[in-house]
């Protein structure tokens, strides 16, 4: 008996989109990283033509040029379209759609972002948006900064190393997520935040366990879990009701137990940071002069 294929099956996977672009590989690539729901790629594609078609992927791709100008011609409705693709536009291929691609000339420098569809789901679940009415539309040339800044910081986060951790990313990840959904959706009204809160119970078990793990490397969905929330909706009552976001709040801490620990242990400041969470002793000098207005060394 022949085994008949699903459909997600026969669709492309992330590397297989970005190496069809002139055969190329990235020169930067989160593949390696494990981050949650969404791959980030930089490419530059240095031939002076291609022309390929992609079955329909995944997961909703973007493209967001970061070069020169470049003319590319696109199929929508079995109609081809020419436009010229300039730094700060947009291009979204949501999943499950099919994308023909024609580049005449010019260097092509790019970030790619492959998001997993159920990214966008619990994001609108969250928000009690109907998921069946938020479904991403094609779109292609679109001026955008704000998604471009969301991308850069992305992009900045895989060529630091990873130093801020996954609860930087997916922090970002839902930012993006939303962004998506209030500008590219086939919804058009704006999500707005709901008039509820943590409650005090809530907000204090959070807190402890920030506290309680603070050296360890600590995501949305994990802090989220600790009082059974999403964590997009998690994200936003922690900020409502401290006044800043999850991952600031886990670095305010982490400089908080530095400087104690500066003033009453004899351990180097390599250590201390170490201890606290963050993993070097540059890392822990950036962000506590970023609070406090000196170095950990002024403080000793």
């Amino acid at each position: 008996m022949l085994k008949t294929k699903t459909v997600t099956e026969n669709l492309p996977k992330v590397i297989e989109l970005g190496q069809r672009f002139d055969h190329t590989t990235p020169v930067l690539s989160s593949r390696q990283r494990g981050w949650n729901g969404i791959v980030v790629e930089q490419y530059q594609h240095l031939s002076n033509s291609f022309e390929v078609e992609f079955p329909a992927p995944s997961d909703h791709w973007l493209v967001l040029p970061l070069g020169q100008p470049v003319l590319v011609t696109q199929k929508s409705d079995d109609r081809l379209h020419e436009s010229i693709i300039q730094r700060g536009d947009t291009i979204l291929v949501p999943a499950g759609q099919p994308k023909y691609w024609c580049r005449r000339e010019g260097i092509c420098c790019a970030v790619h972002m492959h998001l997993k569809p159920e990214m966008i789901r619990q994001t609108a679940e969250a928000s009690e948006m109907d998921t069946k009415r938020t479904g991403l539309v094609d779109c292609s040339g679109k001026q955008d900064l704000q998604l471009h800044q969301i991308a850069m910081l992305l992009l900045a986060e895989l060529e630091s190393g990873g130093m801020m951790g996954q609860l930087y990313v997916e922090s970002l990840t839902q930012v993006l997520a939303i962004h998506l959904l209030r500008h590219y959706s086939t919804v058009t009204q704006t999500i707005t935040s709901e008039n509820r809160s943590l409650n005090h119970i809530q907000l204090q078990q959070t807190i402890d366990y920030i506290h309680t793990y603070l050296n360890r490397d600590l995501s949305l969905a994990e802090l989220a879990s600790v009082i059974n929330i999403s964590p997009t909706y998690f994200a936003s009552l922690f900020k409502q009701a401290m006044g800043i976001s999850p991952h600031q709040y886990v670095i305010q801490q982490r400089v908080e137990q530095a400087k104690v620990m500066l003033k009453r242990t004899n351990l180097t400041i390599a250590d201390i940071a170490l201890q606290v969470g963050f993993s070097n002793q540059s890392h822990l000098t950036r962000h506590f002069k970023r609070f406090t207005g000196m170095t950990p060394k002024q403080i000793r």
